[in-house]
């Protein structure tokens, strides 16, 4: 017989993920602030002409491999993505529970929207 895992408080579990989520993402953007600063301070910028954001940062991939070459703005992306990745994986986390506790109903529900959020976030049209 299999036994249902039981979490003690699944809201409170629910509430240090998303604290946590956001702390990590709040440093993570902090420091790569704190290095574009360093690096890029003193530098005045020109308005007469528009640089549009490199093409690195407009996909997960090219962020990640950014941010672990050194390059500070892929840095900063890489926190703001984990800001964004917080409450996916909380709604991945809400699965795990209704799992956990055999409620079929809200496991498909949550998993709908789950789906729908992995599918916003990584189909690139």
């Amino acid at each position: 017989m299999i036994v249902p895992i039981q979490v003690e408080h699944p809201e409170q579990t629910l509430g240090k993920l998303l604290r946590s989520g956001v702390l990590i993402s709040a440093a993570v953007v902090l420091a790569g602030a704190v290095w574009f600063l360093t690096r890029h301070g003193q530098e005045v910028p020109n308005y007469r002409t528009f640089h549009g954001q490199p093409p690195q940062l407009s996909s997960i991939a090219g962020v990640l491999r950014g941010a672990f070459s050194g390059h500070s703005r892929n840095f900063i992306q890489l926190g703001v993505l984990l800001m964004i990745f917080t409450p996916v994986a909380r709604v991945g986390f809400s699965v795990a529970l209704f799992a956990f506790e055999r409620d079929r109903l809200y496991v498909i529900l949550t998993l709908i929207v789950f789906a729908t959020l992995l599918v916003s976030l990584f189909w690139q049209i």
